[in-house]
């Protein structure tokens, strides 16, 4: 068993090994780790591009497997990645030779710590908001540091080390490791923070929505006073939390009352034009190369952040208009005979509900095929049959997969894609659910046309659909 005593990072470390290192996250880590001059060694059950070879390229050494002799006396630290379990053979090596031990957010906080934090956390929104962020200050000469969930056009990275005084982080309210079931975001210490919105979702951990309510307010209470915290001008759950701010708190949005108030002025294609003030006085108009009311929230979020620093209006509209966006966010995966694929990270209703109208609004002449992929935790769990149901109007077609690795769900807790695609079509809404994604491309290859857009949708890989659509189509 791992002793609390040992959970923590020594004065003196040179060898820090990482258990899964070929996670998003934890590959980052590893990289800032091997750029700070540390001796980095990792290992991992799945070891396969991108992520072992950008890894490998940044000099760290990768083991197959977990091992229990992967460890030894000669480490310094190991960081503890939260897919590790307790039964994980490193796990156990870790605790037989009492070697020092901490969780991902704890080695950000620490080897970066000197760095002013600002932080994003939130249902939805809140890779794009940091990525946003990181990318304006950058361009505005701050050299900014970076730790984001999602690659950034431009870095082709989800992190930066700058020189900077300011890192940008997104905070995941998901549990820090197996020995710290507490969010990750509680480990940081930011001196600005945006929470983008709060909605029940992570139903592997958080038993209903209150549960998600109270890591939030334990958030918002142990924020420093001096701090600021921008919040979403929406949602019942976000009032009930900021009640317990001590800290100064300013709200962004589309409504009228927002502290921070963007106003769409034109839309054409790909592209909003907005005006944005604070507290009703103009700060300028902006344009932007993003889709969706919600995008617009999450630059008014961004824009209030930089501009709070002190960002020129001017810098600001320059790092907007060139903004080159996030891969896996209504990025453009190709184009094959005028049938344009699309691919979103869109997994909550909400958040599919967004991308779909967003899409629409982008191209109100062509026929909209969305297809999604129920792969997370709560997506795989009839908790958001219903929401769902709601999530795609606006689609001409839908094409919904069988979530994958169902049977790991109780049968009388099972989402079904079949009663989805039945659900739509009560709705005069076209759909079909598919055994596969074989099928899905077998369908699409034959009903495609020219002047389709499809729009793909899910959190993982979706056993590369994208590439493998547009060559079959």
């Amino acid at each position: 068993m791992l002793k609390a005593e040992n959970n923590k990072i020594p004065r003196q470390v040179n060898r820090i090994h990482l258990i899964a290192v070929c996670g998003t996250g934890m590959g980052a880590l590893a990289c800032i780790l091997k750029q700070l001059g540390y001796q980095v060694s990792g290992s991992d059950a799945n070891i396969y591009p991108p992520m072992s070879d950008f890894l490998i390229k940044k000099g760290i050494t990768i083991l197959k497997g977990y091992d229990y002799n992967h460890l030894s006396r000669r480490i310094d630290l190991v960081v503890v990645g939260n897919a590790v379990r307790r039964d994980n053979p490193e796990a156990l090596a870790l605790a037989d030779l009492q070697l020092p031990y901490c969780s991902m957010p704890q080695a950000l906080n620490h080897f970066l710590g000197r760095r002013r934090q600002i932080m994003v956390c939130g249902t939805h929104g809140k890779t794009t908001t940091a990525s946003l962020i990181g990318w304006i200050l950058s361009r505005a000469g701050l050299d900014p540091s970076f730790f984001i969930g999602g690659i950034v056009g431009g870095f082709e990275s989800n992190f930066l080390l700058g020189k900077g005084p300011w890192l940008v982080l997104e905070g995941d309210e998901y549990d820090t490791a197996f020995f710290d079931k507490g969010p990750k975001f509680l480990h940081f210490k930011p001196e600005v923070t945006v929470i983008t919105g709060i909605e029940y979702d992570h139903a592997d951990i958080y038993p209903n929505l209150e549960a998600v309510e109270n890591a939030f307010i334990r958030l918002v209470r142990g924020l420093n006073p001096r701090s600021t915290l921008l919040a979403a001008d929406k949602t019942n759950s976000l009032e009930k939390v900021l009640g317990h701010a001590n800290c100064k708190v300013e709200r962004y949005g589309l409504g009228a009352d927002a502290h921070w108030q963007a106003r769409v002025l034109v839309r054409r294609g790909r592209w909003m034009h907005f005006e944005l003030r604070h507290a009703g006085v103009g700060q300028g108009d902006f344009g932007a190369p993003m889709l969706g009311k919600h995008n617009l929230e999450n630059i008014t979020a961004a824009a209030a952040v930089a501009l709070s620093l002190g960002v020129a209006p001017d810098a600001l509209r320059d790092a907007l208009a060139d903004f080159p966006g996030i891969a896996r966010r209504q990025q453009v995966r190709g184009e094959k005979n005028g049938i344009l694929v699309l691919d979103d990270f869109a997994h909550h209703p909400t958040a599919v509900k967004a991308t779909v109208e967003a899409v629409c609004e982008a191209f109100p002449e062509r026929r909209l095929i969305a297809v999604f992929e129920p792969r997370t935790n709560s997506s795989r769990r009839n908790i958001f049959q219903e929401a769902y149901s709601r999530s795609f109007a606006g689609a001409d077609l839908v094409c919904v997969r069988r979530p994958p690795a169902i049977e790991s769900i109780d049968p009388a807790e099972r989402f079904s894609a079949a009663r989805l695609a039945q659900d739509l079509s009560a709705q005069g809404i076209k759909a079909r659910s598919f055994p596969d994604t074989d099928a899905i491309i077998d369908f699409l290859t034959d009903q495609a046309k020219s002047g389709d857009v499809i729009l793909v949708m899910s959190n993982g890989g979706f056993d590369n659909i994208h590439s493998r659509l547009l060559r079959a189509l």
